[in-house]
């Protein structure tokens, strides 16, 4: 088994094995990037002014798609305002629960005694 020093040699090794491929593939990578830019119409002033991209990006790199990520968003539509839900049940200490997701501890314990939940229900 190697030890840390012997490690630490590969480590090193491998730094600059991958820092020539990254020389040596950086002219091709620019050439790739402006010929892409060219054939989408992309500028330099579309780059700057893209927003960062939230993460699940796949790997693509700090900026969004920029005006494909745009056309997919408006195509979502409007979103929905919150509206508040009305109460439905209301406790006999005026606690008020609209009948949406969990059911509030209040109720819980008096349905738990044997009450009614229907009992609470606001006419």
């Amino acid at each position: 088994m190697s030890n840390l020093i012997d490690l630490q040699f590969q480590i090193e090794k491998l730094q600059k094995q991958a820092n020539e491929i990254k020389a040596k593939e950086f002219a091709n990578t620019v050439q790739d990037i402006l010929a892409k830019m060219q054939a989408f119409g992309i500028t330099v002033k579309d780059l700057q002014s893209a927003k960062p991209a939230r993460g699940g990006n796949g790997g693509r790199g700090k900026f969004a798609a920029g005006k494909a990520a745009k056309a997919v968003k408006s195509a979502k539509g409007p979103k929905k305002s919150a509206q508040p839900v009305a109460a439905k049940y209301r406790g006999p200490n005026g606690e008020t629960w609209s009948g949406r997701g969990l059911t509030p501890k209040w109720l819980a314990a008096l349905v738990a005694q044997g009450q009614s939940k229907d009992a609470f229900l606001i006419a």
